[in-house]
This record gives structure tokens, sequence and C-alpha cells, in this order.
């Protein structure tokens, strides 16, 4: 069975510090005004939930959005030069040198996760660090995150720790009803 790699995010642990959107920064060299991990409260227009309860019991969770590599990616699709396209371990890449800038993906994205980087006239987004992953390492949001919200794994690999964390604790993905099949979740 081919391998499916995932980021699982746990909203326990996520303290909102973007410690991962620097490390992501740094790691790839991300230029100024791109964030190819955000990370939002819940006034951004991705959230599970506003705050919940009634004070003093209120809850309120930070979303770390990466690229949410997903199965059925509308970016690969719409892309007409196949930069952007699906690994076979399940990672949407893209290949900056076949970018003719057209920006199909980021109109399609329903995250609004590929961002037009206009020094370069490309597309730049979140690989999930697949040269780090070719290497045997943890993509760098991973290997940074101070609480340790952010895991990667296999989730063809029943004892991973990602498919464990999915398979007992309450998970969700984003927009699920766009139908794309998101392979990043989040575990409450």
């Amino acid at each position: 069975m081919s391998k499916k790699y995932a980021l699982v995010i746990d909203m326990k642990r996520c303290v909102g510090c973007r410690t991962c959107t620097v490390a992501c920064k740094m790691e790839n060299n991300v230029p100024l005004g791109i964030a190819r991990m955000r990370v939002l409260n819940p006034q951004g227009n991705i959230h599970f939930d506003k705050p919940v309860g009634v004070y003093p019991n209120l809850k309120m969770y930070w979303t770390p959005v990466p690229c949410q590599h997903c199965e059925d990616a509308p970016c690969v699709k719409s892309c007409p030069s196949g930069a952007m396209h699906k690994r076979e371990d399940g990672i949407v890449d893209l290949d900056k040198s076949k970018c003719i800038g057209c920006q199909y993906c980021a109109w399609v994205c329903p995250y609004d996760v590929p961002q037009f980087d206009k020094d370069a006239g490309v597309s730049d987004k979140c690989t999930m660090c697949a040269h780090r992953i070719d290497k045997g390492e943890l993509p760098m949001c991973v290997k940074c995150c101070p609480t340790r919200a952010i895991k990667f794994g296999d989730l063809n690999d029943p004892n991973s720790e990602v498919a464990q964390l999915i398979n007992h604790r309450s998970s969700k993905v984003l927009l699920p009803e766009q139908g794309t099949h998101p392979l990043t979740h989040y575990v409450f």
C-alpha cells in the first residue's frame, strides 16, 4: 500500500504563536507578503467555530491553515501547465519552473492557499516540505511547533500517530462541503 502523508493539527494544543508560519518562511525562503501557513483566529475567514460557551467558560481555537493536500485537488485539475501536481504519497506539490502565472490555482482553491508571487510571476504554496520528507525529515512546521500541535505521518499506516489521532479523537476537515477530501485534519 502506498503512503498517504498528512498533517494533523491538535486544536487543543495550538496557541496561535505562528511559529509554524515563521519556520516555513525561513525553510522555504518564502517571499514577503506570502504565508504558506496562515494561523487564523475565529474572526478569520476559515474556522470551525466562533468562541463557544458562556463567560467565563469560553473556548476559542486558533486554526493553522497550510495547504490541505486534497485528494480531489481543484488546483491540480485547473492547472494548465502541470505545475500543480499530486504526488503518489498524497502531497499536492508545485513545480515553479512549470508555472505560467495564470493564477487559476488560487481562484479555485476554497482554502485560499495558493498565492501569487508578483516578483517571480509564479504561484507559491505549502508543499508540506516535500524536499524534507524525501530526505526522511519532518516538515519544518512540525519540527518547530513549540506545543507539538502539528503532527505528520502516513494515514495509510494504522499505527502512525496521525492515524491514531484521527481514529481516537474527534476529527474534522476544513470545508467538507467542498468535496475536496483534504488530507489535513484537525483534532479536538
